[in-house]
């Protein structure tokens, strides 16, 4: 099945890609893969939170804005590779969490990228993967993903 089927079946709908915030572009073709620069979860071009998880933003919803950013992220991929359908597959994902320093559950929160990514490719989208905390994120996000896309 088609990426775009697949989408279609999911009934998600691919969002527009957001523009650059600083001096990148969103994605960029090597050979049979693209890579993303970080996404952060615009919806409509808007933060639909700011802030560190633990402090002030639960887990539960920043797992549903790294699920968004993976979206984004997979916006950015088939916008550079010329279409989803190019997209066959998931190789890595690297999420970062603006956590207050209590906070130990990154790994959970970027499960909302990896299950997202797993429903649209099946086996296919299974993927290493980097949870990480930091202080900080663009613009006072909570999340922040990148992935890595394989081309078929």
């Amino acid at each position: 099945m088609s990426t775009t089927a697949r989408l279609a079946e999911l009934g998600i709908e691919l969002p527009a890609v957001a523009a650059p915030v600083a001096a990148y572009v969103p994605a960029t073709v090597h050979g049979d893969v693209v890579y993303t620069s970080g996404q952060l979860p615009f919806e409509g071009g808007v933060l639909p939170a700011t802030g560190k998880v633990g402090a002030g933003i639960e887990a539960e919803d920043a797992k549903g804005y790294a699920r968004i950013c993976a979206l984004n992220a997979l916006a950015a991929a088939a916008d550079a590779a010329g279409g989803a359908d190019r997209i066959v597959g998931v190789l890595r994902v690297g999420a970062f969490v603006a956590s207050d320093p209590s906070f130990t559950g990154q790994p959970a929160v970027a499960n909302g990228a990896s299950e997202v990514l797993g429903e649209i490719f099946g086996d296919a989208g299974k993927h290493v993967r980097a949870a990480v905390g930091v202080p900080v994120l663009p613009l006072d996000a909570p999340v922040e993903v990148e992935v890595a896309f394989l081309l078929g």
